[in-house]
C-alpha cells in the first residue's frame, strides 16, 4: 500500500524531517567522517515505491500553523535535533518537533483511541501483523501476505494525531523506521492513517479508512 501526500500537512510534515536532518549534517566538524543521513523522508510501506519528498510549499490558509518547530535560533536547532548516531535515543526529539509543529486539538481520550489505532495499523501494513484486526482496511488479512518491513527491525519513531478540517475527522501522522525485503534499513519515513468519527452501539469511535 502506497500513502500519497493528501494534504499540506503531510507535506509540512517532511519539511519538518528533512530539517531536522539538514541541520544535523551542518553541525559536523569540517573533514570529520559522518554517517550516511536519512534524508529522505518516504510516504510510503512499499519499498518499490518510495520516493523523495519534493519540495514543501508554502500551507494555504485554513490548513495547520506553520511548522516554526522551536528552529529561530541555533541554539533551539541544537537542542532539537536526535544525538549523531543514537538510533532510539534520537526518537524523543522527533516527537518534540511533531508536537511542536501542531498543537493539540483533540481530547486526551480521543488522542489516545486514534494513536492506539493508528500504531496498529501502521505496524499491520508495514509487517503483516494485525491485519485481521482490521478486515475492512486490509480484505487480503485472511490470506498469507509476504511481509514488505520485518517485524524484528521496525519501530515507530514518533506519532501524533490531530483533527483533520473538522471534528468528524482525524488524521494520525506517523514518523518511523523500518527494513525492507531488500535489506535496506530507512527511518525518518512518514504515514498518515486518516478516521472517521461514527457512532456504533451507541458510542462514538473511531473509524479508519481504507486507502484509495
Amino acid at each position: 500500500m502506497t500513502t500519497t501526500a493528501r494534504s499540506p500537512r503531510l507535506l509540512l510534515l517532511s519539511t519538518v524531517i528533512l530539517a531536522v536532518a539538514g541541520v544535523a549534517l551542518l553541525g559536523v566538524p569540517h573533514g570529520q567522517e559522518q554517517p550516511a543521513p536519512a534524508s529522505t523522508a518516504h510516504a510510503t510501506t512499499d519499498p518499490s515505491s518510495a520516493a523523495e519528498v519534493p519540495p514543501a510549499s508554502k500551507p494555504t490558509a485554513g490548513t495547520v500553523p506553520s511548522a516554526t518547530f522551536a528552529a529561530s535560533t541555533p541554539s533551539a536547532v541544537e537542542s532539537a535535533l536526535p544525538p549523531h548516531g543514537e538510533g532510539v535515543a534520537g526518537d524523543p526529539a522527533v516527537q518534540r518537533n511533531l508536537e511542536a509543529a501542531w498543537p493539540a486539538d483533540l481530547s486526551s481520550n480521543d488522542e489516545r483511541e486514534l494513536l492506539a489505532a493508528g500504531r496498529s495499523l501502521l505496524r499491520a501494513d508495514a509487517t503483516g501483523v494485525g491485519r485481521a484486526k482490521w478486515p475492512e482496511v486490509f480484505p487480503d488479512s485472511g490470506r498469507a501476505v509476504a511481509p514488505a518491513f520485518a517485524t524484528a527491525r521496525f519501530r515507530i519513531q514518533a506519532a501524533i494525531a490531530r483533527r483533520d478540517g473538522s471534528p468528524g475527522k482525524a488524521v494520525v501522522h506517523l514518523v518511523w523506521a523500518g527494513m525492507d525485503r531488500g535489506g535496506t534499513f530507512t527511518d525518518l519515513r512518514i504515514t498518515d492513517w486518516c478516521f472517521t468519527r461514527a457512532i456504533k452501539k451507541g458510542k462514538a469511535t473511531w473509524t479508519p479508512q481504507p486507502r484509495t
